[in-house]
């Protein structure tokens, strides 16, 4: 009985010495992880830029001329194009780009597809987008 009982134990101690350095090794990381900053950059499509810049054609067109809606389509511009002086400047350039009218006829039909109502959504959200 008394063997068993110290067989049970050296494997209980030996269980816990290969646990306690990997609980150790992952509350380090943890604690790593939370120094470290994600600066990862943000792999933009073109199709996105594309419905982005359709926003800026039918906002105008849906909602009236508006300093709220511009500001927030430059705000989002911005994060979406973040190395460019002048973002919607630099999106309606590419829109002008051959290569890129595939992307753009497809955010058309989408947003022609959505409605109007929808469309007005979606306009307000970026009225109000904050980066």
């Amino acid at each position: 009985m008394q063997l068993k009982l110290a067989k049970l134990m050296a494997v209980g101690l030996l269980s816990t010495s290969f646990l306690i350095p990997q609980a150790f090794a992952a509350s380090q990381k943890t604690k790593s992880d939370e120094e470290n900053i994600d600066v990862t950059q943000i792999q933009v499509t073109k199709e996105e830029l594309a419905a982005i810049y359709v926003l800026s054609e039918i906002c105008p067109k849906l909602q009236g001329k508006s300093d709220k809606f511009d500001a927030g389509l430059s705000r989002l511009t911005k994060e979406y194009m973040p190395n460019e002086k002048n973002p919607v400047s630099a999106l309606k350039s590419l829109s002008k780009q051959a290569a890129f009218q595939s992307a753009l006829k497809e955010a058309r039909s989408d947003a022609k597809k959505a409605g109007d109502k929808n469309n007005k959504e979606i306009c307000e959200d970026v009225s109000n987008y904050q980066s």
